[in-house]
């Protein structure tokens, strides 16, 4: 299974007792085959947040989370429209497949409902535009969600580099992200089955860890978009992955910047990690809780552990609650759809690009 950081997924909204500060909130889930579902099984469990309506039809897995987490019969739906016909959640937690988002999006939205998704956003370009106009047409709040938004190394990154301007103008930045493989750390079946479908998921390691680097990079040039992306996409274990890649490298220009997207299912070990080369200064969000720094006129590097952040950005509990009560305005968030859309551009580039073996300009 991923580990608990990879599960770093959380939620909130209008209800009667609070947790972190927040008030707990009233979700639907579409879908149990996302294994990311495993933490909001455990805060559910531990009376964090009110799972009121879940639309599964897979019969061994409602029965799987039905004995796991104690869930009542009478919360299980075959479909989100019928569930959203009888329930009217603060919000619908996509833990499907990403192609899935989409109708998703198409059935909640009418019923004016928010929707956030597991990262990335979509499978396209065309499905992430389509949501969004739903969105907006809805007046909805439209969300994704990411373990690394959470890190506070990577809010004390942003905060030394855009506000403090500690290091200068930014000149390269790089992310590392994935693991051994999903089959090989034993992901369960229905994940992997998605996981490793080009359809459902829109690729592998690519979309699957491509996606944290985009976001990070995205955020990090003030939500603009590289000019160009270059990359190779590699099937180093094709008799393991055989329909999808496994390894990706993906090369983002911008006017005075690079960004290097390293995302591969053939590591040694878990790693998200996220390096910022600046004028006068380099940093890196080693992991959640310790960022590395060394400056130019400096021979050594330094190690500190970022301050504990308020429950609105710790995790997607407090920030969802946060953003439907007006509290917080999403926009340009490593959340955003903003941000997100030229996530998914990146990604479609990218794929472009490495099937023809040239560089893809983004318009």
């Amino acid at each position: 299974m991923y580990s608990l950081l990879f599960f770093t997924v959380l939620l909130t909204g209008s209800s009667f007792r609070k947790v972190y500060g927040q008030e707990k909130l009233n979700v639907a889930l579409a879908g149990l085959s996302h294994d990311h579902v495993n933490l909001i099984m455990n805060d559910y469990s531990k009376g964090l947040v009110h799972i009121i309506g879940i639309a599964e039809s897979n019969k061994d897995l409602i029965e799987k989370f039905k004995k796991r987490a104690k869930l009542p019969d009478s919360i299980f739906y075959n479909t989100l429209d019928d569930l959203l016909k009888h329930k009217k959640p603060d919000a619908v937690l996509a833990f499907n497949a990403i192609e899935d988002h989409l109708s998703v999006v198409e059935t909640a939205a009418p019923y004016h409902v928010s929707v956030m998704v597991e990262k990335p956003l979509a499978v396209s370009v065309k499905h992430a535009e389509r949501m969004i106009q739903l969105a907006k047409q809805y007046n909805i709040h439209l969300l994704t969600n990411y373990e690394t938004t959470w890190y506070a190394s990577n809010q004390e990154l942003y905060q030394k580099i855009k506000k403090d301007q500690s290091i200068g103008h930014i000149r390269k930045m790089v992310a590392h992200d994935g693991h051994k493989g999903p089959k090989e750390i034993g992901v369960s079946k229905e994940f992997l089955a998605w996981l490793t479908d080009p359809v459902k998921n829109g690729g592998g390691a690519v979309i699957d860890f491509g996606c944290y680097g985009a976001n990070l990079m995205t955020w990090m040039m003030d939500g603009k978009a590289p000019l160009s992306v270059t990359a190779v996409l590699k099937q180093i274990k094709k008799d393991v992955y055989p329909k999808v890649d496994d390894d990706a490298t993906i090369l983002l220009e911008y006017p005075d910047a690079t960004g290097i997207i390293e995302a591969s299912w053939n590591w040694p070990f878990n790693i998200k990690d996220f390096e910022v080369f600046g004028q006068t200064g380099y940093l890196q969000a080693v992991d959640p809780g310790n960022v590395r720094s060394r400056e130019h006129n400096r021979d050594t590097y330094q190690t500190t552990q970022p301050a504990a952040l308020a429950p609105s950005a710790s995790g997607y509990l407090g920030y969802l609650s946060a953003v439907l009560k007006g509290q917080i305005n999403p926009a340009n968030d490593l959340s955003s759809t903003e941000n997100n859309l030229i996530v998914v551009k990146i990604l479609e580039a990218a794929k472009e690009s490495a099937k023809k073996g040239q560089k893809v300009y983004l318009k």
